[in-house]
């Protein structure tokens, strides 16, 4: 059996926010991995939308970023191993946790790897979000028959309609923008309506929901309409999921009818390394069998030098937008 030989430091290119909107692409370091860690050669890196607020520079974070920040969406192949890692060998493909994916290169623990399969060769694999999504459908116990309303179609909400849509449930798909409710239609939506006006939706919905209103509401937004609006569409007994970020700080909500209909209120949102790698795993899966296709929501690619664009393309959600991704090769 041949051991690897001793890997060593090099040198690589990663983004570097250094102040907000300011995205430069600068040269690094990378050391040889450490016990127990591999080094990742990037192939790609989703742009999630929790990294808008902090490339428009929001009060609560703090500049500069390291190189590499705020990327946690990478997949690549692995390049040089740690003493101690034995689960991946030289030239597996991986999806990987880290928050310096925006890169050539990164380090990675090995037990924060998921092996990706020969099928998925030659295709993009963030494995992070597709893990959130899988992990909010789990959260959102979604069963054969149910009515569930999807609030909110990014990328997170139209791949949760796909998997609904699969577990036999009748999906109702709100979204303020036309492209994403078609989106949504196109995987497998019984019925689409736009957010514009909330009030307006309501009434809209009010004959695909009846009186009962819906068992499953996920709300996947982030902003304080929607989760007006699932409040009203849960009915009672309900099952109301948020898997929307809600990061700028406080909401309000009405207490009153979550007591009233004796909601069951989910936050959706895994910290655990343990839950994110499980949540991967079961994506990799799924896709590996073909019974989640998320390819049509990967609508835009940029290279490393173009990444202000991908930003600049994510706050302004132009008609046929989904998800960016970067390449790194």
């Amino acid at each position: 059996m041949s051991v690897p030989a001793r890997a060593s430091e090099i040198e690589s290119r990663a983004l570097y926010l250094r102040r907000p909107r300011e995205l430069v692409l600068t040269r690094v370091r990378v050391p040889a991995p450490a016990p127990g860690q591999v080094r990742v050669r990037l192939e790609g890196c989703g742009v999630c939308a929790s990294n808008l607020p902090v490339w428009e520079g929001r009060p609560w974070f703090d500049y500069p970023l390291e190189a590499g920040a705020p990327g946690h969406e990478g997949w690549g192949t692995v390049e040089a191993l740690g003493e101690g890692v034995s689960n991946v060998a030289l030239g597996d493909r991986v999806a990987f946790l880290s928050t310096h994916a925006y890169a050539e290169h990164d380090l990675a623990a090995h037990e924060t790897l998921v092996k990706l399969t020969a099928k998925l060769d030659g295709k993009p694999f963030p494995g992070e979000p597709l893990a959130c999504v899988v992990n909010i459908f789990r959260r959102s116990e979604i069963a054969p028959g149910q009515t569930v309303a999807i609030v909110g179609v990014g990328f997170i909400g139209a791949a949760l309609t796909a998997l609904a849509v699969r577990a036999g449930a009748r999906v109702i798909a709100f979204s303020r923008r036309p492209f994403a409710l078609e989106m949504a239609e196109r995987m497998g939506a019984s019925a689409v309506i736009r957010t514009q006006d909330p009030a307006r939706a309501l009434q809209q919905a009010q004959p695909l929901i009846g009186e009962a209103r819906c068992e499953r509401v996920i709300e996947a937004s982030g902003h304080q309409e929607s989760l007006d609006l699932a409040t009203e569409l849960a009915g009672e007994r309900a099952r109301l999921i948020i898997a929307g970020y809600h990061q700028d700080g406080t909401r309000r909500v009405n207490l009153r009818e979550w007591n009233w209909r004796g909601l069951d209120v989910v936050n959706a949102h895994e910290r655990g390394p343990y839950e994110y790698l499980r949540g991967m795993q079961e994506a990799a899966d799924l896709v590996t069998r073909g019974e989640l296709h998320p390819w049509m929501l990967f609508t835009h690619r940029f290279a490393l030098e173009e990444a202000q664009g991908a930003f600049t393309m994510l706050a302004r959600r132009p008609p046929g937008f989904m998800k960016a991704l970067i390449s790194c090769v």
